[in-house]
């Protein structure tokens, strides 16, 4: 569980001596999985549990278009799964132990491209982008299938995107959290061009950590990519919280201990 320290001088007669007041702090982190277009929630439920076990409240989700709602695939559009992914952070941020200052949103493939968008509205402290995607602007509320057909996304990912023409692009550089980039070396759906563009982007951010999975492809189909990507994110995670743990000490603070009335004034503390 996330605490809060505070080092205290505790003053008894003509005596000083240190203390360290340790509490529970406010909330905890939230953190938010968003899928990749063609999978469920299953992609990260167990890489949620893990970032759990940190002291975190995770939320997992199923896009609509997908698992229970697969009937709607042809018609669903980047509108509507932005919807689902905001439903899923008010929920988060709304729970009563999370802290809505502490929130992570963690997206893979489309789901990564959907979690740069949504830090257009929504207080993300943290954003973890594995193989983010990159669409046009236009059509923003036709089917997703119908960009595949009418756009020719493949040649738009092999160049470079400046930010200014994106509209993800345009929310990364105005991101100022931490930041985690995967890529994947052999990507025949996310090409090389695409994560340069991501990573250019970011040029308000706190921290961008930048990390390539060797031999992996988009979908991490071997075991070995699957069990580094859970790693590399699970030990990113836990760097962001022990920062934002060491971020909650507090000012010191001086407290009179009286032994004789067993209790303590808190000198500091404003009249």
């Amino acid at each position: 569980m996330q605490t809060r320290e505070r080092h205290v001088d505790i003053v008894v007669g003509s005596e000083r001596i240190d203390g360290t007041l340790v509490v529970p702090a406010q909330g905890l982190p939230g953190v938010l999985f968003v899928h990749g277009w063609g999978a469920t929630q299953q992609q990260y439920l167990s890489r949620a549990r893990d970032i759990a076990a940190l002291g975190c409240v995770c939320l997992t989700l199923d896009l609509s278009g997908h698992a229970r709602t697969q009937a709607q695939r042809e018609t669903v559009s980047r509108e509507r799964n932005l919807r689902d992914v905001l439903g899923g952070y008010e929920i988060l941020a709304a729970h009563p132990q999370v802290d809505p200052e502490s929130i992570a949103v963690v997206g893979s493939s489309y789901g990564g491209y959907l979690a740069a968008v949504l830090t257009e509205t929504r207080k993300v402290r943290w954003l973890g982008l594995r193989v983010p995607a990159l669409y046009r602007d236009a059509g923003w509320e036709l089917p997703k299938l119908q960009l595949h057909r009418e756009q020719d996304l493949v040649a738009y990912r092999r160049s470079f995107v400046p930010a200014a023409e994106n509209r993800a692009l345009r929310a990364c550089a105005r991101f100022g959290g931490d930041v985690l980039v995967v890529e994947s070396e052999r990507d025949e759906i996310v090409p090389p061009p695409v994560i340069a563009s991501y990573r250019a982007a970011f040029t308000q951010a706190h921290s961008l950590t930048y990390r390539c999975i060797q031999g992996a492809d988009h979908a991490l189909s071997s075991d070995a990519s699957q069990r580094e990507y859970t790693t590399l994110l699970v030990q990113w995670f836990g760097e962001m919280l022990a920062a934002a743990r060491r971020d909650l000490r507090e000012p010191p603070q001086t407290i009179v201990a009286d032994p004789g009335r067993v209790r303590a004034i808190d000198e500091s503390a404003a009249p």
